[in-house]
């Protein structure tokens, strides 16, 4: 899969996360991917944020289980949810939904803006073999194990797109 040409080649590419609380998934995967770009040399060159496109939890941190689960593995866990703000479509390079609901919202906010399109894709569509099924799913109403299988998941996806930031940006 190919990345979208950075809006300012002089600037971080910039990649927003969204998924619809903004307690769970983006957050969890807003974490491992900015581990894994410092690990690859590319922290000052990638400008990773998250949002929900729903408002419940504004302001509020992440689930406890995804904190959990992120701390289990190493993760810093500090966040503050927000709500998905359209003037991001004209700044980010790339905004990556968690499922295709998120997705539909996104396409909606975006409200036929020529610039949006490719720019809009599922965040796991970076990771290797996810068949048919390119989703995170929403563990919000499940166990802990549901937690465990996004962080997987999006560890999976987070390895792909910065393989794919590594050939596109090199790193230092």
């Amino acid at each position: 899969m190919s990345l979208p040409e950075p809006r300012d080649p002089s600037g971080p590419y910039r990649i927003s996360l969204v998924c619809l609380g903004n307690i769970c998934r983006s957050p969890i995967a807003a974490k491992v991917l900015s581990a894994d770009l410092d690990h690859a040399g590319l922290a000052d060159a990638v400008e990773v944020d998250s949002s929900g496109t729903g408002n419940w939890h504004i302001g509020q941190g992440m689930d406890p289980r995804a904190a959990a689960i992120l701390r289990v593995h190493g993760y810093p866990t500090d966040h503050v949810a927000r709500c998905f703000d359209p003037a991001r479509f004209a700044k980010c390079d790339l905004i990556l939904a968690m499922d295709t609901d998120n997705l539909d919202d996104l396409r909606k906010l975006a409200g036929g803006r020529a610039d949006a399109g490719e720019r809009l894709r599922l965040f796991r569509s970076f990771a290797p073999g996810t068949g048919s099924n390119p989703e995170v799913p929403d563990p919000y109403y499940g166990g802990d194990d549901g937690f465990t299988t996004v962080l997987n998941m999006v560890q999976a996806a987070s390895k792909g797109l910065t393989e794919e930031l590594v050939a596109r940006l090199g790193s230092d």
